[in-house]
């Protein structure tokens, strides 16, 4: 069984910085590659950063690029999503996703490629 927690949510104002944490876990499993998406009320969730294991490789979303930073975490298996510059509409629930496959990549931006997912945690950003 493998465990995605997410960490690091919280009531901000526009203009200010954030982190989130990820952790995941799991008897047996390799990690390949960790993402965070997010989701808004009334919309779909959507990609925002992702990091193959290693930090090898990051990607963003275009509209959280020059803003967020992707890197592993100093603890094992743990990622951590630095929000600088946030705005009211980065609020949304933000979701870490967890893949052993390299595969995952190919599709990275599409929540149905990811296999584990974390309960989810609240970031909100008032003007």
């Amino acid at each position: 069984q493998v465990h995605v927690q997410e960490s690091g949510g919280g009531l901000v104002q526009a203009g200010d910085s954030l982190r989130l944490s990820c952790a995941a876990s799991g008897d047996g499993f390799s990690i390949y590659a960790l993402a965070w998406f997010r989701q808004a009320p009334g919309k779909e969730r959507e990609f925002v950063a992702a990091i193959s294991w290693g930090g090898d490789a990051q990607f963003y979303e275009d509209s959280v690029k020059g803003r967020f930073t992707v890197a592993s975490g100093n603890a094992e298996n743990t990622v951590n999503l630095q929000m600088d510059s946030l705005k009211p509409e980065d609020t949304a629930i933000y979701y870490c996703a967890a893949d052993s496959s390299f595969q995952v990549m190919n599709r990275m931006e599409n929540p149905a490629a990811w296999a584990y997912w974390g309960q989810g945690t609240q970031v909100t950003v008032s003007s």
